[in-house]
């Protein structure tokens, strides 16, 4: 299975696109935009290609998500590790519950693109 092409600016998945042509980029003209843009403030600030900018806040919610699925894989691998006996439908259920709570918001999560673009200083 190939994996799925995804927009340079937002990272969503692109639809399958066949055809002759160049392949799609960016899922909207905002997305097309937004990168333009960005890619013209880091030339400005002199940032590489691997290098980037994020608000502390994103930064932040990111770090926290990533720290409650670690703990949910922790408490699962656990559970899984501890009991001698058995599971029975119903825990592991449980266990599959509290994984798949801890991963949706990562598996979700957009960056926000500032509302303006941001301006240059000198």
């Amino acid at each position: 299975m190939t994996k799925p092409e995804r927009c340079r600016w937002c990272r969503r998945v692109l639809p399958d696109r066949g055809g002759p042509g160049r392949p799609k980029q960016f899922c909207s003209q905002r997305c097309r935009q937004w990168d333009w843009v960005s890619r013209q403030r880091a030339r400005e600030l002199e940032l590489s290609e691997g290098e980037l900018v994020i608000a502390r806040a994103e930064l932040d919610a990111l770090h926290d998500d990533l720290y409650v699925l670690a703990c949910a894989v922790d408490d699962t691998e656990r559970d899984l590790d501890g009991s001698s006996s058995r599971l029975t439908a119903r825990e592991l259920r449980d266990m599959v519950d509290w994984l798949l709570a801890a991963a949706r918001p990562l598996r979700d999560r957009e960056f926000s693109a500032p509302t303006t673009p941001p301006q240059k200083t000198s």
